[in-house]
């Protein structure tokens, strides 16, 4: 346990920020799956699309706030809506 006012501060700091991360993360993992789901399931390219558009946001407002390296929010939007386009001309 830190001794110093400043080493306590940055401590609750940290754990706030973890607990946010965490959470923003759960958050995301959940809305990937959501979409694979809708894949899966077979539903309207509609509503796919818009689930898509949903989890974009969320990546990007991680990137955004530095919960995620812009690379890696790229590169797992990225896959997915490579996943969506394949769905879609699949659909056709």
């Amino acid at each position: 346990m830190p001794n110093i006012k400043s080493a306590k501060k940055r401590a609750v700091q940290s754990e706030k920020r973890r607990l946010v991360n965490s959470a923003r993360k759960t958050s995301l993992k959940s809305s990937v799956k959501k979409v694979l789901k809708a894949i899966e399931a077979g539903e309207s390219l509609e509503s796919v699309k818009a689930l898509l558009r949903d989890t974009e946001s969320k990546f990007s407002r991680a990137k955004s706030k530095g919960t995620l390296h812009a690379n890696t929010a790229s590169r797992k939007v990225s896959r997915l809506a490579k996943k969506v386009s394949a769905y879609a001309s699949a659909g056709k």
